[in-house]
């Protein structure tokens, strides 16, 4: 179908099936008020989806939104990947088999917390490549995949211009927060990015987020937690109030503290949304938690997504957020029609009280929104009655008479907790065995520079370590020498002459981080090996594919004024370790190796490799994999990652950012799973153990509902 923009008398503008004016979208003629949620397909598995998607649909939303993911399906130039969980296509139907709307944001940047932004790592191989700008190879390369979705869209008839449920597309993400430093190019890129998608005819309207200047006929919409106060409204008048991020808790870091957004105060702003600037259309994100499966977590990410989600990490309804959302949802929809053609007024009732009242020119219609901002309890006069309102709440009255829902009042029945049944424990004396990996030194390395390397450059993202490797000749005359390391990596680790010395890390606040380790010199040769490692990449900001990673400075330190400076010298380097290379995490290549029976001796140790077999629990409940005793690396269970795991970084209270890690049912067989730990730091694996995870409902205690994670 090709898309015809044309403006017509009233503002209203045309593109296919869907349509839209300043009220709202518009489908096959009859205006919508949507509520949408974002669940992320390589978040979770084609198994999960049909339930995710069900529940997203019995909790009253019409729309799943998704971001499309560059770098799982271009992973080389020209060598696609759309099978498993990268079945795009899948999705979709799965959400059109459920009868719901599909929101595409194809980006194909999309930041969201994924490494690199979701950009596949061989664009930053492209000579004279500058992302994100009106620059000649990115511009190709971006319209050439988002040319490709929308051809593999159409071809399967999923817009809704077709019949099928794609309602909205998005290009770009959250530009506005950088278009400034690219200057004339920032604003050109914008114009050029909107043309280029209105050209590809998908008859359905396009978004951009965060975007004050998104060109017509594209839609500027809001990003945030609190739309209702922030979002200065749509562009122009011809224009609906689009929320298209409604944040339902927060990414979480490793060294971070999980965030807990109430039910109550996502309620508050998705009301106060509709009612102050005419809002059409709130997506929470996320809806579903999903997990950062392999090494996809952008920089410092926890392989655990938005948890605290309405449907959390593993798929389970998360109450009060769930339920209380699903009976605001089913509130404003008794409302809709009013909402969507009645004259908006508001007014005050107090100092911190107002009324919004959207009243219908014919057909009496009346919604009303009682707004309290106090953080205490007041009664106040509407139309000659006396309400009470909850603090910090909105009262939502139907013919501006009954209140139907108070966004501050939840339901005592809607609260559950999060149940860990423990179904095997790993302490077993012949279950483990270990593989130490093989610790490089120069003369190992094939690679060689008198120049620090940039890690992303060098590893291409194959593998988190980069290996630098030193030799030398001992000859200074200090007695206590440090060695002292500078990196803008994630981690470092410090081997001097084969004996681990010692490591640090930084955190996701700072560029880089320092190590001052005190050493023993040997006299004469000395070698030194520092495992550089990367916990994702960096997935936002201005000129991405300029950042610097990897060690900046080495020296041996005496005095102040003593010291002896490594910058220069000849480096080995080696991506990636031998374990990695040979794949033995792959049941086929466990042979690859000599593995020996680990011991209680063999905990703490360091990038040592250790497997054993379990059989799965029965049932159908989801099941995660405590690794509280370990230090930090990654698992493996049949040869898929379940993630990068952290558990020694701990937070301002002393405790792991995460510890249970999450094995997707269809990842397991009933008996004979190969389990295959990284562990680069020393943990004791003899400790960790398997559980299934469930939810049961409570009697209203918001202490469950705070204390259950």
């Amino acid at each position: 179908m090709i898309l015809i923009i044309i403006m017509i008398e009233g503002g209203h503008v045309e593109g296919g099936e869907v349509t839209y004016d300043g009220r709202s979208l518009i489908i096959d003629g009859q205006r919508k008020l949507l509520f949408s949620g974002s669940i992320h397909y390589p978040r979770s598995t084609p198994e999960m989806w049909p339930s995710l998607i069900s529940k997203a649909k019995e909790g009253g939303l019409d729309v799943i939104q998704t971001y499309v993911f560059w770098n799982l399906h271009e992973p080389q130039l020209g060598q696609y990947d759309f099978s498993g969980r990268n079945d795009l296509v899948g999705f979709i139907k799965e959400i059109e088999a459920q009868g719901l709307y599909a929101c595409l944001r194809i980006g194909p940047f999309i930041e969201g917390e994924w490494t690199y932004g979701g950009f596949p790592f061989w664009l930053h191989d492209i000579p004279g490549i500058v992302y994100r700008s009106d620059n000649e190879p990115f511009k190709f390369y971006m319209q050439n995949f988002t040319t490709k979705i929308v051809k593999m869209m159409k071809s399967e008839s999923l817009f809704a211009s077709q019949g099928g449920p794609i309602i909205l597309s998005q290009i770009e993400n959250e530009y506005g927060n950088i278009e400034a430093a690219f200057k004339k190019k920032g604003a050109s890129y914008v114009r050029w990015a909107a043309k280029m998608a209105v050209e590809l005819q998908t008859g359905v309207p396009w978004l951009m987020c965060k975007q004050i200047d998104a060109p017509d006929p594209l839609i500027n919409t809001c990003n945030g937690m609190m739309c209702g106060e922030t979002f200065s409204g749509p562009n122009s008048p011809n224009k609906p109030s689009l929320w298209t991020e409604n944040w339902t808790s927060f990414f979480q870091v490793y060294g971070g503290k999980p965030y807990i957004r109430s039910a109550e105060d996502i309620a508050f702003h998705v009301a106060l949304f509709i009612a102050r600037i005419n809002g059409s259309y709130i997506n929470y994100y996320m809806y579903h938690g999903g997990t950062n499966l392999g090494r996809t977590g952008a920089a410092y990410v926890t392989t655990s997504y938005y948890d605290q989600a309405p449907l959390d990490e593993y798929g389970l309804i998360r109450q009060p957020k769930w339920g209380h959302l699903k009976e605001l949802h089913a509130a404003m929809k008794q409302c809709s029609a009013t909402l969507l053609q009645g004259v908006r007024t508001n007014f005050s009732l107090g100092q911190y009280q107002e009324a919004y009242v959207f009243q219908e020119e014919t057909g009496g219609g009346c919604v009303a929104f009682l707004t309290n901002y106090d953080g205490h309890n007041v009664t106040v006069q509407f139309q000659n009655t006396a309400f009470e309102l909850l603090p910090k709440s909105i009262s939502i009255l139907r013919d501006c008479e009954t209140v139907i829902f108070n966004t501050a009042k939840v339901n005592t029945e809607q609260h559950n907790k999060r149940i860990l049944k423990r179904t095997q424990k790993f302490d077993s004396s012949d279950s483990w065995e270990e593989f130490n990996d093989v610790l490089p030194k120069m003369e190992d390395t094939s690679l060689e520079s008198n120049t620090f390397l940039e890690q992303m450059n060098t590893t291409k993202d194959k593998s988190d370590y980069l290996w630098y490797t030193l030799r030398f000749e001992h000859n200074l005359s200090c007695t206590k020498p440090v060695l002292h390391v500078e990196s803008f990596g994630h981690v470092a680790h410090a081997f001097l002459n084969n004996i681990y010395i010692g490591a640090a890390h930084g955190n996701h606040n700072v560029k880089g981080f320092t190590m001052d380790i005190p050493i023993m010199l040997n006299d004469g040769i000395n070698n030194i090996s520092i495992a550089s490692v990367m916990v994702g990449l960096p997935d936002s900001g201005a000129f991405l594919e300029r950042k610097f990673t990897g060690l900046r400075k080495v020296e041996i330190q005496c005095t102040e004024k003593e010291f002896y400076n490594f910058i220069n010298f000849t480096w080995g380097y080696q991506v990636g370790l031998l374990g990695e290379k040979l794949q033995i995490y792959r049941e086929e290549n466990l042979d690859n190796v000599v593995w020996k029976q680990s011991t209680e001796t063999s905990i703490n140790r360091t990038f040592t490799w250790y497997k054993t077999f379990f059989d799965a629990p029965m049932g159908n409940d989801p099941v995660a994999l405590n690794l509280s005793t370990m230090g930090k690396g990654e698992a493996w269970v049949n040869g898929r990652s379940i993630g990068r795991y952290w558990v020694s970084f701990l937070d301002s209270n002393g405790n792991p950012s995460q510890t249970m890690y999450h094995i997707p049912r269809s990842f397991l067989k009933i008996s004979g799973n190969l389990l295959v730990l990284l562990e680069e730091i020393g943990g004791n694996p003899f400790q960790i153990f398997l559980n299934t995870v469930s939810i049961i409902n409570v009697r209203e205690d918001i202490t469950y509902y705070h204390l259950s994670q």
